[in-house]
């Protein structure tokens, strides 16, 4: 018999899977040269979308149950974020050091899928944990994508206005956050 959640416990769950979203989001407004605001609606449907999708695909592997995928779900996300932070980095370092050399970071969607996919892992294994709970899934996930969705649109155009305060500095930023938020995850799976 498959049970809701309250209204409250829902809003505070999708409300913390989407802080790596958030976090994620900051720096790619903060980042991207010349961003204009379908960019932010792009990154907040992208990690929406994935929020929200991956708690139906982890309800579904979690009706059979799937370990595997729970043991290397943190490691993807530290992968694919830290590598993704830290070509940021080296490519902000060396802006630095020679301003001729300028790697402007420009919105490409092969980047933002790979955001999208790695801070969505954590939605992956509570849709697990709602399959045991037997949780009704599509009211949690629509609701957990909304939620991203508006969380990552915020954080887009907090970043934005934070881009142009730190200038050159911003590329090495963003790319420290994607690095300190793939070893959070990772760090809450192997820790936690």
């Amino acid at each position: 018999m498959e049970q809701s959640l309250g209204l409250l416990l829902l809003f505070l769950t999708a409300l913390g899977l989407s802080m790596d979203a958030f976090a994620v989001s900051v720096t790619n407004g903060l980042c991207l040269k010349g961003s204009r605001g379908r960019h932010g609606l792009y990154t907040a449907g992208a990690f929406g979308l994935f929020q929200g999708m991956m708690p139906v695909l982890g309800f579904l592997l979690g009706q059979g149950f799937s370990q595997p995928a729970k043991q290397l779900d943190h490691w993807m996300a530290l992968l694919l974020l830290g590598g993704i932070g830290g070509k940021m980095v080296k490519e902000g370092i060396a802006e630095l050091r020679n301003p001729q050399v300028s790697h402007p970071r420009v919105f490409r969607w092969g980047t933002l899928l790979l955001q999208a996919v790695a801070t969505s892992i954590d939605a992956l294994a509570v849709g697990i944990g709602f399959a045991m709970l037997e949780v009704e899934i599509l009211p949690a996930a629509l609701a957990i994508g909304a939620v991203t969705f508006w969380c990552c649109l915020a954080g887009f155009f907090i970043g934005r206005q934070f881009g142009g305060l730190l200038k050159e500095r911003a590329e090495i930023f963003g790319g420290v956050i994607l690095i300190l938020t793939g070893i959070k995850i990772w760090l809450e799976h192997t820790v936690g």
